[in-house]
């Protein structure tokens, strides 16, 4: 039987690299997909070197066909996708009253919208058992003005992993957000491999008492 798979989306150096080397460590396959070419290869590298089998492609999750296409060629050549995880989110320093709504729509396309697309790629790979996680923030419940889109973007995810894991549980797929309640940091509580424990116990919490979001308080 082939190795289980993790398909990471929005690859990169932080917590969604942390996260990989985490089911790495499990002996999972790992699938990376990111829109910038340096940072995804040098993750695959890394892991490569470790010893895991790696897959990666870079693509514009907001382009829904490319992305679909990338998505569904890595999880094609492993034959399952036992883990999605989802990490993309936009950073613009605008409050509401600069923010133009063509800005806004993009954000949401990337932190919201690309989640959509990469599950309905994965989905045929996907069966009873995989789970689908999402890095949340607390910019969900207390967003900062200054950035206004990143509070819309990181508040609908959320709500989309609700009506994603509805739609999913009657085939044993769950689907779950984890709401990181501080900054990311070197050091402390909120480092990237502390969130990417977060997300991991998430993922595999007791079936018989799920919850579609938990809180990573630290």
């Amino acid at each position: 039987m082939n190795a289980p798979l993790i398909v990471v989306v929005g690859a990169g150096p932080g917590v969604s690299g942390s996260l990989a080397r985490r089911y790495a460590r499990d002996g999972y396959s790992v699938a990376l997909v990111g829109n910038e070419e340096a940072p995804v290869r040098a993750l695959a590298e890394e892991l490569e070197a470790g010893g895991t089998a790696v897959q990666w492609a870079v693509a514009d999750v907001t382009d829904t066909t490319a992305a679909a296409s990338a998505i569904t060629d890595l999880a094609a050549q492993a034959g399952r996708v036992d883990v999605l995880h989802f990490n993309p989110s936009a950073f613009r320093q605008k409050d509401p009253l600069e923010l133009q709504v063509d800005e806004l729509l993009a954000d949401v396309a990337l932190g919201v919208g690309a989640l959509l697309t990469a599950v309905q790629a994965v989905r045929p790979f996907m069966s009873a058992g995989a789970r689908v996680t999402v890095t949340g923030s607390m910019a969900a419940d207390k967003p900062w003005n200054q950035a206004a889109s990143l509070g819309v973007q990181k508040a609908g995810v959320r709500n989309l992993v609700h009506s994603l894991d509805t739609s999913l549980a009657p085939e044993g797929i769950r689907a779950v957000s984890v709401t990181v309640r501080g900054m990311l940091s070197e050091e402390g509580a909120f480092t990237p491999d502390r969130v990417a424990e977060a997300l991991y116990a998430a993922a595999w919490q007791d079936e018989d008492a799920w919850r579609t979001e938990i809180s990573y308080e630290g």
